[in-house]
């Protein structure tokens, strides 16, 4: 049993992937800008170092850097150089480096080709092959104006949470598309098989929690969203939606409708290839409440959403929509991208898939990135990837002696970084043609993603930082409590008087007393929006570049 965990919504995010306890006992260096005399006299940094000294954090390892993004004049730093299990914050590294590989407008494109001739009554006497081209949303998540929605509490932390939104969109949307453009072609029936090509690159598992195979076919997260609504009266059952709806899975639900304060329980388990249960108890009156469902078999989950999708357009076939996906039946990859297309999909700009990953912190997407890179390049493994990011990153200026990623998302053991490198990371991009791209993908402070609820709605600071989090935290076995081995923001702020600041904020290794671990971590997540409500405040009050610093 995994003994990690996270969770999306309420300040806080997900990583993924057990991350190992750290104790860091070298003493901290602190560059403190100040007038004249002494730091006593600064209210701003007594006022930083309050937070800091939070006597629950005791424990805590500390690591900030924030400078200003104008002159690159350090503000404040503790333990600059130092390693820190970053969690989350990693998404900003992979996106950077994806966007900064692909570029901002790339756009995913899924073809449909056909092994054979079409007759001319519109019979099809051969296959027709999906190829998989790494969309991670295919349309599930397009909005009207052709932007990506997202929800502040994502379906894909689900299994973790009950507040999971989902979005207003059809999680099929790319394979009508798809299934609408082959009948435009002219085909009306296919006497072969529907396959999908599923061999852009090799599976991987994601670092974060959520749905956990890395594939290049990703059909609404290749989850089926499991939505269960009380009934009216107390002891009659629940009603049970899937969605999207189709044959490809079965499910047995007993669900009962409890008393009005009566605790939520929704347990959904798998119970076989393609079956599931959904058991529990929800209070009259209650939200519905969405869980998810991981299919085992994404290519296959794709292939009768396809095939179903082909039926309502009057399309028809042999093939068993309940069938498998008979992967080893299908061309070499050179011979199937020679095929004839009959219909392609096109999705939007990565910019707005950044904007999915970063805002709710989606792990599945970030976690694929190092594989969309090297599949960009014509390679196929994470190890791959996660190479040319690394040549991606110091492209960007960022010292990749002084970082380590074992995935994009941020839950591998391998992910640590510096203050100093993050924030070298993020003055790189503020450079780049595409920041406003990049920068409107941030979750604002106090206003949508994982960022929504970390400072008050009545914060001078709201609004006012844009920032990718980061949460990561561990079962203790000794006691049964947690251990919050990061917390994590970094990103980009303007002070009360209009002054740029680049910053990032890390604690490691704090031991989370009793109650709800959620409402722990997003404690701590509050305790850092606090920090950005003293450097909005009090920044702008620090003296001029170029004033003298005292060094502690």
């Amino acid at each position: 049993m995994s003994v990690s965990r996270e969770r999306s919504g309420d300040g806080r995010d997900g990583t993924g992937g057990e991350q190992p306890m750290r104790r860091f006992l070298i003493g901290a260096v602190l560059v403190i800008a100040v007038g004249s005399g002494s730091r006593a006299a600064d209210p701003a940094m007594e006022r930083v170092e309050a937070v800091l000294g939070t006597p629950a954090y005791k424990t805590g390892h500390w690591g900030l850097l924030v400078v200003d993004a104008k002159t690159g004049e350090t503000v404040y730093e503790k333990n600059p150089d130092q390693l820190f299990c970053p969690a989350s914050v990693t998404k900003l590294f992979s996106t950077s480096a994806a966007m900064s590989d692909l570029g901002a407008d790339y756009r995913f494109k899924t073809p449909v080709v056909r092994r054979g001739d079409v007759g001319t009554d519109g019979t099809l006497k051969g296959d027709l092959i999906l190829v998989a081209g790494g969309d991670l949303s295919f349309g599930g998540r397009t909005g009207p104006d052709g932007a990506l929605l997202f929800e502040d509490n994502d379906h894909s932390y689900a299994a973790g949470s009950f507040k999971a939104t989902l979005v207003n969109g059809n999680p099929r949307a790319g394979l009508e598309h798809l299934a609408k453009g082959i009948k435009e072609s002219g085909i009306k029936t296919i006497t072969g098989d529907v396959l999908v090509d599923d061999r852009l690159f090799e599976p991987a598992a994601s670092t974060g929690s959520g749905p956990s195979r890395v594939v290049p076919i990703i059909v609404n997260d290749n989850v089926v969203d499991v939505v269960v609504t009380p009934a009216s009266k107390v002891g009659e059952p629940a009603v049970v939606t899937i969605k999207p709806e189709t044959a490809f899975v079965s499910f047995d639900a007993q669900v009962t409708t409890a008393a009005e304060k009566t605790t939520a329980s929704i347990e959904v388990a798998a119970i076989g290839p393609r079956r599931f249960t959904v058991r529990g108890r929800l209070p009259v009156g209650h939200r519905p409440v969405v869980k998810i469902y991981e299919v085992e078999e994404p290519a296959a989950f794709a292939r009768t959403l396809f095939l179903e999708a082909l039926r309502d357009q009057g399309i028809k076939f042999s093939a068993s929509p309940l069938g498998d996906n008979a992967a080893l039946s299908l061309p070499a990859r050179p011979d199937v991208a020679k095929l004839p297309i009959v219909a392609e999909y096109t999705s939007p700009p990565f910019k707005e898939y950044a904007k999915v990953i970063l805002k709710v912190s989606h792990n599945l997407h970030a976690s694929t990135l190092p594989l969309i890179i090297a599949a960009h390049h014509g390679e196929t493994t994470l190890d791959a990837g996660l190479r040319r990011e690394g040549a991606l990153l110091k492209g960007l200026g960022v010292d990749i002696s002084s970082i380590a990623f074992g995935g994009g998302a941020g839950g591998a053991r391998a992910d640590l970084v510096t203050p100093r490198a993050t924030v070298t990371l993020l003055q790189a991009m503020a450079k780049r043609p595409d920041f406003s791209a990049f920068e409107a993908a941030l979750p604002v402070l106090g206003r949508d993603g994982t960022l929504s609820q970390a400072v008050a709605p009545d914060s001078p600071a709201r609004g006012h930082a844009r920032a990718k989090t980061g949460t990561y935290w561990l079962n203790n076995g000794l006691n049964g409590e947690a251990l919050l081995t990061s917390k994590a923001l970094a990103g980009y702020m303007e002070t009360a008087s209009g002054r740029p600041l680049v910053f990032a904020f890390f604690v490691n290794n704090i031991p989370l007393k009793g109650g709800n671990v959620n409402d722990s971590t997003a404690a701590v997540g509050k305790l850092l929006g606090s920090l950005c409500e003293v450097f909005y405040a009090d920044a702008a009050a620090s003296p001029a570049p170029g004033t003298p610093k005292a060094n502690e």
